[in-house]
């Protein structure tokens, strides 16, 4: 063996002896906070209280400030952990009553639909709005087909969530187009409403609501959600004849309100100015109890902070939970934060979200500024053999709404990555509950976030 090769044995075998007990404490650690958290957790009995307490959670409600107040509490319980609130205003929307979808006139005759009015949309008149319905797959048949076959009419958007990708939030992507800017759309051309199929792959009775996006400098228009096997009914009746709806709905925007964002943290005891924020989004829309979407990832990240106190672990770095406030129609508690952050000269090491349900975690997304990607990225992948036996991946594109605009520090960017087959049975509907929960699910979410915490925590990432 040559001098330069005996030289690099010597090295690495002087090493391997630290590294092992390092890597078995590690995995003791690890191993520590799932049993903690499947063992003597309290995700379920938080998330529970809740939803049942404080469902239907539109930024600047009663029912949000009611849970800024219950998950202030939770936190400021934790020992060792200090919890307040950031000021915020958010743009109030209600939905107020029922909304009334009927199918006037049609080969089928009258048949009433299930529908909720989209986020921020505006109300039809007092006596409702009856036209006839032409069906779109695209805002690009809308432009094609002009003002003319589009003036006066009902614009329905039909165009499924794609059932061929794996990742749902991919298919997600490909289709929310016309919910989000759809409305407008048909308002430029002339609409009196607009239709819009909910965005699932599911085949069921439940509408998806979800925000809606106008140009100020034009007319708006009311946008309408109708559930998938609706939307499949009144697509067979336009193919056999001309199909009149009638739509009355009455729900407002009553400008800004007060809805803070909640936050505890855990001060570093070496380095106490480097920040690792786990997270979610605390405000839900006002229909069901916001289970998944995203009370899972609120009580997620204050389990975090429960977990580690409970073992005993001191963290060297601040650790934050930050719940946010207004992410499903405006991201103001998102903007706000970065902003007060910035003011104050803060640093996020590292930014968790959980904004992707309550289900089996399956790994981790990551993120960064493009100047320091690769060396976070890398210093990461070095600790996914500790996280491969909980069945946890690692992969780029990550982070979520809420913490994006933290890049700029650039800081990780994380986002947690459970299953999502099922995901979208449940967004932004009246079946979003607790009970559509898995306790154990929701557990092992829990504990991997907190795996990861304090990994980050422990070693650091640069």
């Amino acid at each position: 063996m040559s001098r330069p090769l005996i030289l690099l044995f010597l090295i690495v075998t002087a090493l391997m002896p630290g590294q092992t007990t390092c890597q078995d404490d590690d995995a003791l650690m690890i191993s520590r906070i799932h049993d903690e958290s499947l063992g003597n957790g309290r995700s379920w009995k938080w998330l529970t209280g809740l939803c049942t307490r404080h469902g239907g959670r539109i930024a600047g409600s009663h029912a949000y400030l009611e849970a800024t107040d219950y998950t202030a509490g939770l936190l400021a319980g934790i020992p060792g952990v200090r919890a307040y609130k950031q000021d915020c205003q958010a743009d109030h929307w209600i939905r107020g009553d029922h909304e009334e979808v009927v199918i006037k006139k049609s080969k089928a005759g009258k048949l009433k639909l299930k529908a909720l009015s989209l986020g921020n949309s505006v109300a039809t008149p007092p006596g409702g709005v009856t036209a006839e319905v032409i069906e779109v797959k695209s805002l690009d048949e809308v432009e094609k087909l002009g003002r003319e076959k589009i003036s006066g009419k009902i614009v329905f958007y039909n165009r499924p969530m794609d059932p061929t990708k794996i990742r749902t939030f991919s298919a997600y992507g490909g289709a929310a187009d016309q919910r989000v800017y759809g409305p407008a759309k048909a308002a430029e051309y002339g609409a009196v409403a607009a239709l819009v199929r909910s965005m699932t792959t599911q085949a069921d009775d439940f509408p998806h609501t979800g925000v809606t996006v106008y140009k100020d400098s034009l007319n708006k228009i009311p946008g309408i959600a109708i559930s998938t096997n609706d939307a499949d009914r009144l697509s067979n009746l336009l193919s056999q004849g001309p199909v009149h709806i009638y739509c009355r709905t009455n729900c407002r925007q009553e400008g800004k309100k007060p809805a803070p964002t909640v936050i505890g943290e855990i001060r570093g005891s070496e380095f106490p100015d480097e920040i690792i924020l786990v997270g979610g989004h605390l405000d839900s829309w006002d229909v069901g109890q916001g289970a998944h979407d995203d009370g899972a990832g609120c009580i997620q990240s204050a389990e975090v902070l429960r977990i580690l106190t409970t073992l005993g672990y001191k963290p060297k770095r601040t650790i934050r939970c930050v719940l946010f406030s207004n992410e499903e129609n405006g991201l103001a508690g998102g903007k706000t934060y970065a902003a007060e952050s910035n003011r104050k000269g803060e640093f996020h090491l590292a930014a968790i979200e959980s904004d992707a349900g309550g289900f089996s975690p399956r790994g981790f997304g990551f993120d960064a500024d493009t100047s320091v990607f690769k060396t976070y990225y890398r210093n990461v992948s070095k600790w996914l053999p500790l996280l491969e036996s909980y069945g946890l991946q690692f992969e780029t594109g990550g982070g979520g709404a809420d913490i994006g605009p933290l890049k700029s520090q650039k800081g990780l960017l994380v986002g947690l990555r459970p299953d999502s087959q099922r995901y979208f049975d449940f967004h932004h509907t009246a079946n979003d509950r607790i009970e559509n929960v898995n306790r154990r699910e929701l557990e092992l979410g829990a504990a991997a976030m907190a795996s990861l915490v304090f990994l980050i925590d422990k070693y650091g990432i640069k």
